[in-house]
C-alpha cells in the first residue's frame, strides 16, 4: 500500500509542476458534466409547450335538421370547443390549406371535419345508422415526437365529438321527457304508494312466517323431550323383559321337574298295586302322602307361573303405554316427514309384516291363555287333593276295584297331568322367544329414537337459520320501503330535477363528462427535466470516465518507486483517476441541482453520483488497461447499447426483447434506479439493492483488472507494438515487469541449446508456411460472412420484427469479434516464436540474469528464418522510461546498448 500511495504523490507533484496539465485536468472534470447540463435543460419541461405544435383544423360541416335533435351542427360545436383547448396549437383553415401545411411540415397534422358529418352521426337515433368519419392526417418526417402528440389530440378530439354529440341528444331527449313528466308523475306517485303498501304487506308476512317459525322451534322442542321419555320407557322396559325371561326360564324347569315326579309316581302307583291288596292300607297311606306332595307342587308350580304370568302382562301393559306415546310423537311430526312414515311401520307394521302393536297384542293374548291353563292346572291338583280325603273311606272299595283303578290312572289321569304341564312348558317357551323377539325391537325403537333425536337437532339449527335469513330479508324490505317512501324528496332527485322537472342543463353536462378522474401522484417530480436527470448524468459520468482512458496515460512507470508490482501500478493509477472522478462527479450533480433539478436528498443525491463514477471508472478503466484499443472500443460499446437499454427515456417493458435481456446486466440499470431514489424520494430497500449491485460492478472490474490482467502482459505488449508500427494510432508502450518468458521456458533453452534452437525453428518455419492463408482467410472471413449475414437478414420475412433485427445486430457484431480475437490470436502465436527464438540465442550467463537481478532485457537480433518479416522503426534512446522499439538482424548476434542509447529499449512485461 505504501507504493500505492507513493505512486499518487509523484503523479499528482509531476501533474502540478505543469500549468497546461492543470487547464487538462479542470477541462476533464468540467466539460462532461456540460452533456448532462445541456440535455436537462434543453428538456426541462417539452410538454409544456405543446400550445405551439401546429395542428390545422378545417372544418366542412354543413349541419342537418332532424325531427329529434332539431337543427344541429356539430362541426360548429367542435370547433367552438376545441377553442377553449389549449394542448395543441390549433388553428382553423380551409381543407386546401390544411392539406398543404401538413405535406410542407408547417402543421404537424391535420383534421378535417366532412360535411356530412353531422348528419351521419343524427342517423344513430333514426335507425339507420351511418358512421361518421373525422378525416386525420398526420406529417410523421416531420418529428418523432410530433405525431405521438398530435395522436392525443386525435384521441382528445374524438372523445370531445362523441362527448358533444351524447350531451346534445341527452339534451333534447329531456326536453322531450319533461312533456311527459306530468302525466307520468302521478302514475309514480301512485306506483310509490302501491309499491310502499305491497312492502308493507311483504313484511307483515315476513312476521308471520318468524312466528310460525318460532311455534314449529316449540314443537320440536317438545317432540325431542317425548323422545327422551320413550327412551327411559324403553329403558324400563327392557330391563323387566330380562326379569321375566329369568321367569320364565326357572318355570320351565319348575314344570320338567314336576313332570319327571309324576312319571316316578305313575310308576310307584303300578308297583305299589301289583303287590297286592294286603298292602292296600299301606299303599292307601303312603298314596294319600304322596298325592299331597304332588297336589304341593302342582300348587307351588301354578303360583310361580301365575306370578310369571302377571309379570308378563305387565310388560305388556307396559309396551301398550310406550307404543301411545309413540303414536302420540308420529302426530306431532309433519304429514309428509320420512321419519314420521318410518315410525308408522315399525308401530303399525306394513304389508307381509307386524308391527309393534300387533305384536303386543298377540304377546297379551298368549298371557290371556296361559292365565287359563294354569288355573285349570290348580283346579285340577285341588280335585287330586280332594281324591286323597275320601281315599280312606273308599279304601275298600278302591281295594276292589283297584284294577280299574289302576288302568284310569296309568292311561287317563297320568297322561292328562303329562299333557298339561307340555302344553304349559310349550306356551312358557313360546312367551320367553317372544320376550326375546321384544328386546330386539326395543334395541331398535332405540336407535331410531336417537336418530329421532339427531333429526330434530338439525331441525331446530334449520329452522335457526331460517328465522336469521327471515331477519335480514325483513330488514331489507323494510329499508326498500323507508327509501322508496322518501324517493320523491330525495337529493338524487332534486339534482336531476327543477321545479319537478327535469333539469335539461344538468343531465346534458353529465352525459358530457359522466365521470371524474382523481390523481394522486406518488414521488412526484417537478419537472421533466428532473425525470430525463438520472440518464444524462449518467451519460456524462460514463463518458467522463471513458475521457479519463483517452487523454490520460494508463500504463505506469516505476521511476524513483522501486520493487513496483503490476497491481500496486494498477491500484495506484487507479486512485489518481478517482480523484478527477469523485470530482466529475460532484461538479455534475452540483450544476444538476443548481440548475433545478429535483433531490429529496441532496447528500445522497451526491453520494450516488459520486459512486456512480467510481464505478464507471472501475469498468472503463479495467477494460481500457486489459484489452487496450479493444478494451476501450467495449466502452463505446457498452455506453451505446445501454442507452436504449437501461430504462433510462422509456421503460424496459418497451424495447425489444434482446435488451429486455440485457438489462439485469448493464450498471447504468442500477445506477438510474439510485438516482431516481434520491430525487423522487426512498422506498423500502431499492436504493440499497441498486447501490449494492453498482459495488458488484466495482468487484468485477478489480478482479478483472488485478487478476486477469498479468496473464495477458504479453498479448498488452504485442498490441502495443502493433499499433506502434502503424505509426498512426496513437498507442502506449505496455509497462510490465522485467522477465520475458517463463522459468520452465529458460530451463529447457539451457539444458540444451541446439535442440531448443532447433524444435523453435521447425515450429517457425511450419507457422510461417500458414500465417499468411490464416490471415488472408481471417480477413475474408471477417468482411464476408456479416456481408452474408446482412443480405440473409434483410432478405428474410422472419426478421422483419424488431426484435429479431436485435438478434442479427448482435449476430453481427459477435462475428466481427470473432474474427478480431482470431487475429490477434495468430499475430499472438508469431509474437510468441519470435520471443522463443531469441532466448534460443542467449548464452547460459545472459538466461541467469534474467531470473537473477533486475535488469532490463537487451534487443536480440534474430536468425535467418522463413518467417516473413515486418520492418521495424527503431528510435534513438533518451527519455528517462526507455521508450522504443524491439528490433532485430539476421545475424544471429546480439546488439550492443543499455536501456537509455542504441537502438534498444527495454520491454517491461511478463508472459
Amino acid at each position: 500500500m505504501r507504493n500505492v500511495l507513493r505512486l499518487v504523490k509523484r503523479d499528482l507533484l509531476r501533474l502540478a509542476k505543469v500549468p497546461a496539465a492543470w487547464v487538462i485536468c479542470v477541462g476533464l472534470v468540467v466539460i462532461p458534466s456540460l452533456y448532462a447540463w445541456v440535455n436537462i435543460y434543453g428538456f426541462w419541461d417539452p410538454y409544456g409547450n405543446t400550445s405551439k405544435i401546429q395542428v390545422a383544423v378545417a372544418n366542412e360541416d354543413k349541419g342537418t335538421t332532424n325531427d329529434l335533435l332539431g337543427k344541429l351542427n356539430l362541426g360548429d360545436q367542435i370547433v367552438q370547443a376545441m377553442k377553449s383547448n389549449t394542448q395543441l396549437g390549433w388553428h382553423y383553415v380551409s381543407r386546401e390549406q390544411a392539406l398543404d401545411e401538413v405535406r410542407s411540415g408547417k402543421s404537424y397534422a391535420a383534421f378535417v371535419i366532412p360535411k356530412d358529418f353531422s348528419k351521419d352521426l343524427a342517423t344513430l337515433l333514426s335507425g339507420d345508422f351511418q358512421q361518421p368519419k373525422l378525416q386525420y392526417y398526420v406529417n410523421e418526417k416531420a418529428n418523432a415526437v410530433a405525431p405521438k402528440i398530435t395522436d392525443v389530440g386525435s384521441t382528445t378530439l374524438d372523445t370531445t365529438i362523441n362527448n358533444t354529440f351524447v350531451s346534445t341528444a341527452s339534451q333534447v331527449i329531456v326536453s322531450q321527457l319533461n312533456g311527459k313528466l306530468d302525466d307520468a308523475s302521478q302514475k309514480i306517485t301512485q306506483a310509490q304508494t302501491d309499491a310502499s303498501g305491497s312492502l308493507d304487506g311483504t313484511v307483515d308476512k315476513l312476521d308471520t312466517a318468524r312466528n310460525s317459525i318460532k311455534d314449529l322451534h316449540d314443537t320440536v322442542d317438545k317432540a325431542k323431550a317425548k323422545a327422551q321419555n320413550a327412551k327411559s320407557t324403553l329403558a324400563d322396559v327392557k330391563t323387566q323383559t330380562g326379569l321375566l325371561t329369568d321367569g320364565l326360564k326357572q318355570t320351565s324347569s319348575l314344570l320338567t321337574s314336576t313332570g319327571d315326579s309324576i312319571n316316578t309316581f305313575a310308576a310307584n302307583a303300578s308297583g305299589t298295586l301289583d303287590k297286592g291288596s294286603s298292602l292296600i292300607s299301606t299303599t292307601s297311606s303312603k298314596a294319600n302322602v304322596s298325592v299331597g306332595k304332588v297336589a304341593g307342587t302342582i300348587t307351588t308350580a301354578s303360583g310361580t307361573v301365575a306370578g310369571a304370568i302377571e309379570t308378563g302382562k305387565s310388560i305388556t301393559d307396559q309396551n301398550a303405554q310406550t307404543i301411545s306415546s309413540l303414536e302420540s310423537v308420529i302426530n306431532t311430526l309433519p304429514a309428509d316427514s320420512q321419519l314420521r312414515t318410518r315410525l308408522n311401520e315399525i308401530v303399525n307394521g306394513k304389508t307381509g309384516s307386524a308391527g309393534l302393536k300387533q305384536r303386543n297384542q298377540s304377546l297379551a293374548q298368549t298371557l290371556n291363555n296361559l292365565d287359563t291353563i294354569n288355573t285349570d292346572t290348580v283346579n285340577t291338583a285341588n280335585t287330586v287333593a280332594g281324591a286323597t280325603d275320601t281315599l280312606d273311606t273308599t279304601v275298600q272299595n278302591t281295594l276292589n276295584n283297584v284294577n280299574d283303578y289302576r288302568g284310569t290312572l296309568t292311561g287317563t289321569t297320568i297322561p292328562q297331568i303329562n299333557s298339561g304341564l307340555t302344553q304349559l312348558a310349550g306356551v312358557t317357551g313360546n312367551l320367553a322367544g317372544g320376550i326375546t323377539s321384544q328386546s330386539n325391537l326395543l334395541d331398535q325403537t332405540n336407535t331410531i329414537l336417537d336418530q329421532l333425536s339427531s333429526t330434530l337437532d338439525a331441525t331446530g339449527k334449520a329452522l335457526d337459520q331460517t328465522d336469521a335469513g327471515i331477519k335480514t330479508l325483513r330488514d331489507d324490505v323494510d329499508t326498500v320501503r323507508t327509501d322508496v317512501n322518501a324517493l320523491v324528496d330525495s337529493d338524487a332527485w332534486s339534482k336531476i330535477t327543477s321545479g319537478g322537472k327535469l333539469d335539461a342543463e344538468k343531465i346534458s353536462d353529465f352525459m358530457f363528462s359522466p365521470t371524474t378522474l382523481k390523481t394522486t401522484t406518488l414521488y412526484p417530480i417537478n419537472s421533466y427535466g428532473s425525470g430525463m436527470a438520472p440518464l444524462f448524468t449518467d451519460l456524462s459520468l460514463w463518458v467522463g470516465a471513458f475521457v479519463l482512458m483517452v487523454i490520460v496515460k494508463l500504463e505506469v512507470d516505476d521511476e524513483g518507486i522501486p520493487g513496483l508490482t503490476v497491481r500496486q501500478a494498477y491500484m495506484g493509477r487507479w486512485l489518481l483517476l478517482a480523484i478527477l472522478a469523485v470530482l466529475q462527479a460532484i461538479v455534475c450533480c452540483v450544476g444538476d441541482l443548481i440548475i433545478g433539478v429535483q433531490a429529496a436528498n441532496v447528500p445522497a443525491f451526491i453520494g450516488t453520483g459520486v459512486i456512480t463514477s467510481l464505478t464507471y471508472l472501475s469498468i472503463t478503466y479495467a477494460l481500457s488497461v486489459t484489452f487496450q484499443h479493444v478494451g476501450k472500443a467495449l466502452c463505446v460499446v457498452l455506453v451505446i447499447v445501454q442507452i436504449p437499454g437501461a430504462s433510462g427515456l422509456y421503460p424496459i417493458e418497451m424495447m425489444p426483447g434482446f435488451f429486455r435481456r440485457l438489462y439485469p446486466f448493464f450498471p447504468f440499470t442500477y445506477s438510474i434506479d439510485a438516482i431516481r431514489e434520491t430525487i423522487g424520494g426512498f422506498y423500502d430497500g431499492l436504493y440499497a439493492n441498486a447501490v449494492g449491485h453498482l459495488l458488484l460492478f466495482v468487484a468485477a472490474s478489480f478482479i478483472l483488472g488485478l487478476v486477469l490482467r498479468p496473464y495477458l502482459t504479453n498479448l498488452n505488449r504485442l498490441f502495443a507494438k502493433e499499433i506502434e508500427e502503424s505509426d498512426i494510432i496513437i498507442g502506449e508502450q505496455a509497462e510490465v515487469p522485467f522477465r520475458t518468458y517463463r522459468f520452465s521456458q529458460a530451463m529447457r533453452a539451457m539444458a540444451d541449446h541446439a535442440g531448443y534452437r532447433t524444435g523453435v525453428h521447425r515450429r517457425a518455419m511450419r507457422f510461417a508456411h500458414h500465417y499468411p492463408r490464416l490471415k488472408l482467410g481471417g480477413l475474408i472471413a471477417g468482411f464476408v460472412v456479416p456481408l452474408a449475414l446482412t443480405l440473409l437478414f434483410s432478405l428474410n420475412p422472419a426478421f422483419e420484427d424488431t426484435s429479431r433485427k436485435a438478434v442479427m445486430l448482435g449476430a453481427w457484431v459477435t462475428w466481427v469479434l470473432i474474427i478480431i480475437g482470431f487475429l490477434i490470436a495468430i499475430e499472438y502465436i508469431r509474437d510468441n516464436i519470435e520471443r522463443q527464438m531469441r532466448l534460443g540465442a542467449m548464452s547460459d550467463d545472459e538466461i541467469r540474469d534474467l531470473f537473477s537481478m533486475r535488469k532490463y532485457l537487451k534487443t536480440i537480433p534474430l536468425p535467418s528464418f522463413s518467417l516473413p518479416v515486418r520492418p521495424v522503426r527503431t528510435a534513438a534512446g533518451g527519455g528517462r522510461h526507455g521508450s522504443g522499439a524491439v528490433s532485430g538482424t539476421a545475424t544471429g548476434g546480439r546488439a550492443a546498448g543499455d536501456g537509455t542509447s542504441g537502438n534498444g529499449t527495454h520491454t517491461n512485461s511478463t508472459n
